[in-house]
């Protein structure tokens, strides 16, 4: 059997594993990488969600999940406060529920501000597009070796698969050699 670089698959892995395997990494990847929210945005969030119908807290995190597609999915450590916040300045009320819930409410300054942002892109469709940093960078670049190499080991001769093979081992030796600088 040959040594696999993935820890959970066998050396004798399918190209059907390695599509997994490349997908949950990126799906990683997209999950906590893409998604830093800036400052502001559980607030903008939530002002943006009651504009369209009273909701309790966790109505809201799942929400937010949801539209997202599961990759930002605020903790109640940052929903709840916030909606205390937003009560506190009189841009939210709360009313108890039949089942003990309590649901937020736009009032009529809270559904001006919302109305006033409604232009702006929602908070759960931006994270994408800002900068993730260097480490992110490097790993969304190892994403897509990885895409490459599955590509040519679908697609590809067996030539060209031992080429691709003898260049991934050739970086990957002078990847070790960054770290053994320093």
């Amino acid at each position: 059997m040959k040594e696999s670089w993935f820890p959970n698959i066998p050396g004798d892995w399918s190209a059907a594993s390695a599509w997994q395997a490349l997908d949950d990494l990126r799906g990683q990847f997209k999950r906590n990488v893409d998604m830093r929210m800036n400052r502001g945005d559980v607030r903008t969030a939530i002002l943006r969600l009651l504009s369209e119908a009273p909701m309790h807290g966790y109505q809201i995190i799942s929400e937010i999940e949801t539209r997202s597609q599961g990759a930002w999915k605020p903790s109640p450590g940052s929903v709840y406060p916030t909606l205390q916040l937003l009560t506190d300045e009189g841009l939210v009320t709360v009313e108890q529920s039949k089942s003990a819930r309590r649901t937020y409410v736009l009032t009529d300054v809270g559904r001006e501000i919302a109305e006033a942002e409604a232009d702006a892109p929602a908070p759960w469709l931006t994270g994408s597009s800002r900068p993730s940093g260097p480490r992110a960078e490097l790993g969304i670049s190892g994403v897509k070796l990885a895409k490459a190499a599955a590509d040519i080991a679908r697609l590809g001769s067996n030539d060209d698969i031992a080429q691709a093979t003898a260049l991934i081992d050739e970086l990957a030796k002078k990847l070790a050699q960054i770290l053994a600088h320093n």
